[in-house]
C-alpha cells in the first residue's frame, strides 16, 4: 500500500509520527513551502528564511536515506499556495491509497486539515505528535476537576513523571523552584559570554535570496541570520550553552542590558519548536551538567523549568482551551498597537532596545517579551488580537499554540487568570517635564 506522508515546517525530527512505519519504497514524503503559511501573518524574514532553510535541509537528510520527497518550493511554478491544495495535488494521480500525518501545532490549520481529511475521498489517519513530552491526553487528566491550573503544580508532576532533578520521590536540592535565585540585577562589569552563532550554510543562504526577492516588504532584516537549519547544526549551539554559557544562567536568567539580545539564553528554542532538537534529551542533558558538578542547580533548573514545566504547560492550555482562548480579552483591551511597535522610535529606551534586537534578529529573550513589550501593551490597553500578531510576525520561534497563551495569559491577562494568577503590570514614575 502506497502512503501519502506529509511533513510540516515544524515538524523537522527524524522519530515523528508520520514517519514511524515509512516504507521507503513504497511511500512518498510531502513539504511545501505555501504562501498561505508564510503570510496568514507578515512573518519576519529570518522566520521565512529559518523555516524555509530547515525544511530543505530535512528534506535532503530523508533523501539521502532513500526516501522518495515530493517537495513544493514556494516559487514553484504549479504551488497551489495552501497545505491542503498541495496535498490535493499530490494525490491527483492516484498513485496513493491513504494519507498518514501528525496533528499540527495551530488550530487554524487544524481546522483546514480537518476539512480536507473529511473530503479527502480516501483514508486520513491524523497521528498524535508525541515530540512532546506531555500528551494531550495527560495534560487533559491533570486538568480535570481543578477550578484554577498553575504552572508550578503541572511541573512538579511533569518532574514526578520524567525523574529529572529528583532524589527518589523529593526534588532535587529539597526544593522545585529556585526562581527567586535566577533574579538577579546584572552586576557591574559582568558581560554576557560571546555567543556561537550559526553562520548560514549553502541552502540557507539560498533561502535567504528567496524570501528577500519573494517577501522583501516583510518585517525584519536577514544580515544578522545566524539560526541553526540542520540537527547537527542545533547540536552544535546546545553543546556550547551546556558547556559554555548554562553555568551563570541561572544567576542572571531575568537581567536585561541595552545592546545584550543574548545574555545567558539558551537560543535553541528555534530548534526545539522546529524538531531539530528533543525538549526531554535537552532537559536531561541539562540535569547531566549538574550532576557532572559543572553548572550550579538555579541554572540547570532553571532551564528544565522553562522546558518540561512551562513549555509543556503552555500547550496543553492551548489545546485545551482552543477555539475559545482565542477570543478572550478579560479586560476589554480595545486600543491599537502603537506604530514604535514596529519601527522602534520611541523615547522609551528599553523598548527601543527590544524592537531593534527584534527587527535584527527576530529574537528577544522571555524577559524583555514578557515585562518589555508585553507589560507596555497591558498598561496602554492594546487590544490582544494585535499584539498576538506583532509576536507571531516578529520572532523566529513563535508558533500560535506558545505565543498565544503565552501573549493572551501572561502578559496581558486577556484569558481572565487561567494561565497567570495576576496582570504582570509593573511602571514607574513618569515625569511630565
Amino acid at each position: 500500500m502506497s502512503v501519502l506522508r506529509l511533513v510540516l515546517g515544524d515538524q523537522l525530527s527524524d522519530d515523528l509520527s508520520a514517519l514511524k512505519d515509512l516504507n521507503p519504497d513504497a511511500d512518498t514524503v510531502l513539504m511545501a513551502e505555501v504562501r498561505d503559511e508564510a503570510t496568514y501573518v507578515r512573518h519576519h524574514k529570518q522566520k521565512l528564511a529559518l523555516v524555509f532553510a530547515a525544511m530543505r535541509n530535512h528534506a535532503e537528510r530523508l533523501k539521502g536515506r532513500g526516501v522518495n520527497v515530493r517537495y513544493v518550493r514556494i516559487d514553484d511554478a504549479d504551488n497551489s499556495g495552501s497545505i491542503t491544495g498541495e496535498l490535493a495535488r499530490a494525490l491527483d494521480d492516484g498513485a496513493h491509497e491513504t494519507v498518514v500525518m501528525t496533528e499540527c501545532g495551530e488550530w487554524r490549520l487544524a481546522e483546514h486539515l480537518a476539512a480536507f481529511a473529511q473530503g479527502a475521498g480516501l483514508p486520513v489517519e491524523i497521528r498524535e505528535d508525541r515530540r512532546f513530552i506531555s500528551s494531550h491526553d495527560r495534560f487533559r487528566r491533570w486538568a480535570s476537576g481543578k477550578s484554577q491550573l498553575r504552572m508550578e503544580f503541572f511541573y512538579r508532576e511533569m518532574r514526578r513523571a520524567t525523574g529529572i532533578l529528583m532524589d527518589d520521590d523529593q526534588p532535587e536540592g529539597g526544593r522545585w523552584n529556585y526562581d527567586a535565585e535566577n533574579r538577579k540585577k546584572l552586576a557591574k562589569g559582568v558581560t554576557p559570554p560571546d555567543r556561537l552563532r550559526t553562520p548560514p550554510n549553502a541552502v540557507a543562504r539560498e533561502a535567504m535570496a528567496d524570501v528577500e526577492r519573494l517577501f522583501g516588504d516583510h518585517f525584519g532584516s536577514l544580515d544578522g541570520f545566524g539560526w541553526a537549519t540542520t540537527a547537527d547544526e542545533a547540536e552544535t549551539t546546545l553543546k556550547h550553552f551546556l558547556k559554555d554559557v548554562l553555568p551563570s544562567f541561572g544567576d542572571w536568567q531575568d537581567a536585561m542590558a541595552e545592546g545584550q539580545p543574548w545574555m545567558w539564553h539558551g537560543l535553541i528554542s528555534t530548534s526545539i519548536n522546529l524538531g531539530l532538537l528533543d525538549p526531554l534529551d535537552v532537559c536531561e542533558r541539562a540535569e547531566a551538567v549538574y550532576r557532572a558538578g559543572k553548572a550550579p542547580l538555579n541554572a540547570v533548573e532553571g532551564v528544565i523549568r522553562q522546558i518540561l514545566g512551562w513549555r509543556e504547560f503552555v500547550r496543553g492550555i492551548y489545546w485545551l482551551k482552543a477555539p475559545e482562548y482565542r477570543a478572550r480579552n478579560f479586560l476589554d483591551a480595545d486600543r491599537k498597537l502603537p506604530w514604535f511597535y514596529w519601527s522602534g522610535e520611541t523615547d522609551m529606551a528599553c523598548v527601543a532596545d527590544v524592537v531593534k534586537t527584534t527587527r535584527d534578529n527576530a529574537y528577544a529573550h522571555h524577559i524583555q517579551r514578557l515585562m518589555v513589550t508585553g507589560n507596555l501593551a497591558l498598561l496602554l490597553g492594546v487590544h490582544p488580537d494585535q499584539v498576538d500578531d506583532w509576536y507571531m510576525c516578529v520572532y523566529a520561534d513563535a508558533y500560535e499554540w506558545v505565543e498565544m497563551p503565552n501573549t493572551r495569559g501572561m502578559a496581558l491577562f486577556a484569558d481572565g487568570g487561567i494561565v497567570g494568577s495576576k496582570p504582570y503590570a509593573a511602571s514607574g514614575p513618569i515625569s511630565t517635564g
